[in-house]
């Protein structure tokens, strides 16, 4: 009898409400999308209206994924106990909020605080939206395609991000692309009552606070390191941090395994394909996230194109990280998703390649590079947190939704702190103004490319375009530390997931849906 009930449970499809939702779930997803990457192309404006600092700079930049970073372990099981529909209207309300502030920012320390009280409210929605997925659609066929759809909105909003952001830039200003969370607040505050349940785990238990402050310590202080040696080198204060987070994650990691109710399941990493998925997920955003970086720079700062063109240019990447987030699933049906994964990710290799050989006036073979780099993250993206879920039973989905977000917001942020400050750094060493330029011109010029540009009028145009070459270097040997790494990751694939079988192949044929 109870494997019959079961049986029913296992099969049961979901209906016309629960696809709606689907689509109601998608705008959230897409929204911080294209929070992860609509800044790329609004920079520049930004930092003309702001004038921050090289270091404020790259705080602006991923302040928010450092923050998201930091709390999704505990929203992931947060919305276990207090309600996963609550938990998504309250992120929802507060992100809207926050963004309006954001797009108002009169300094860039006030626009530095602001993305990151937009990291703490986006951190509710990606584990809030994949766990009521795994809610909604029981059904072992329909959630796959479900969290595909959902991984590929989520792969569009980033690919639309720089699109969205240059429009935003060429009709208003900068500031307008934080307002596109408000519209979506509305209608997902407004839908999300009659089109998603509510699901509260009566077997949650409490929160436990020590283990929430365990986590902010082991997560927090590594990120700041990370962002300090790619700056700044190695010094006695950062060696502190590495030891105390370090230290924490130990004391965090005991702890979860004693709990009756822990904030993190540790054992679900005792799954290969879990944790691997999670490691080729974290490789691949640190590549992408740094080059995207650099390459909507490049395209603004070296080719002299507007944010909107810019914006533009990024058009065929977008279309290839959707290709590769729609057919990725559709493929590793008949082949191996670690094959499938792999495949794609050596296409990646070839565009850190084409990044690794461009020069100054090369916009064409830059946009082709990135196109391949996007073709990876898509299969990633849509492969990698199947995985992820698939390997975790329905009532730690949110564990597993958070550890998968946590690692991507996670990739993308130390990619712009390792591969921007490598950047950063390049330029600094390479780049010497001329011996009769006053200090301060000089102090432009050698710091960063947009400065060296704000003062284009002060010296003569050749040290403008030694300065773009300079930069273009940069981009050279940063895609090439990148592509070293996607090597890895695709190595890893081929080794490590070549037990996992074609999507579908151990479901019942019954329970596929019509």
């Amino acid at each position: 009898m109870e494997g019959d009930v079961m049986s029913e449970v296992a099969t049961r499809r979901a209906g016309a409400r629960e696809w709606a939702g689907l689509g109601l779930l998608a705008l959230p997803t897409v929204l911080l999308g294209l929070d992860v990457t609509v800044l790329y192309l609004v920079l520049p404006s930004m930092a003309a209206a702001l004038d921050p600092s090289a270091a404020q700079t790259l705080w602006i930049m991923d302040a928010y994924g450092f923050l998201i970073a930091g709390f999704l372990i505990t929203m992931g099981t947060l919305g276990d106990r207090i309600g996963r529909r609550r938990l998504l209207l309250i992120g929802m309300t507060a992100f809207a909020a926050v963004s309006v502030f954001a797009a108002f920012a009169p300094s860039a320390e006030s626009l530095i605080g602001a993305r990151a009280l937009l990291g703490i409210a986006g951190a509710t929605l990606m584990p809030s939206t994949l766990s009521l997925i795994s809610n909604m659609f029981p059904d072992v066929r329909q959630r796959a395609i479900a969290i595909g759809v959902w991984a590929t909105m989520f792969a569009l909003g980033m690919a639309a991000g720089p699109v969205v952001g240059g429009a935003l830039v060429d009709t208003f200003w900068w500031g307008a692309a934080f307002l596109l969370a408000v519209p979506i607040a509305i209608v997902v505050l407004a839908g999300a009552r009659s089109l998603l349940p509510e699901y509260v785990d009566p077997q949650a238990g409490r929160l436990d606070l020590v283990s929430v402050a365990l986590s902010l310590a082991a997560i927090l202080p590594g990120i700041y390191a990370i962002k300090h040696i790619a700056s700044y080198g190695l010094d006695a204060g950062t060696a502190i941090l590495l030891i105390i987070g370090a230290a924490a994650g130990v004391v965090f990691v005991r702890r979860q395994r004693r709990l009756a109710s822990p904030l993190l399941d540790v054992t679900l990493f005792a799954d290969r394909a879990f944790s691997t998925a999670l490691a080729v997920l974290l490789i691949g955003l640190v590549g992408v996230g740094g080059t995207m970086y650099l390459v909507t720079q490049y395209l603004q700062l070296v080719e002299g194109l507007t944010p909107f063109t810019a914006g533009l240019w990024m058009g065929p990447p977008a279309l290839a990280m959707f290709a590769a987030a729609i057919g990725a699933p559709l493929i590793a049906r008949q082949a191996r998703p670690g094959l499938v994964m792999a495949a794609m990710l050596g296409l990646s290799v070839i565009g850190y390649a084409l990044l690794a050989g461009a020069g100054t006036g090369d916009a064409v073979i830059v946009v082709a590079g990135f196109a391949f780099v996007y073709l990876g993250l898509g299969a990633i993206a849509a492969l990698g947190t199947d995985m992820v879920v698939g390997a975790a039973p329905a009532a730690k989905s949110g564990s597993a939704a958070a550890l998968s977000e946590t690692v991507q917001e996670l990739g993308i942020a130390v990619g712009v702190a390792l591969l921007g400050s490598l950047g950063t750094a390049l330029y600094a060493a390479g780049m010497n103004a001329p011996a009769d330029t006053s200090p301060e011109v000089a102090d432009r010029l050698t710091g960063s490319l947009p400065g060296a540009l704000s003062v284009a009028d002060q010296v003569p145009a050749e040290v403008i375009e030694a300065a773009q070459e300079t930069f273009t270097t940069g981009v050279n040997i940063a895609s090439a530390v990148a592509g070293v790494a996607i090597v890895a990751a695709t190595v890893l694939c081929l080794v490590a997931l070549r037990h996992v079988r074609p999507l579908g192949a151990d479901q019942d044929v019954e329970a596929d849906p019509r």
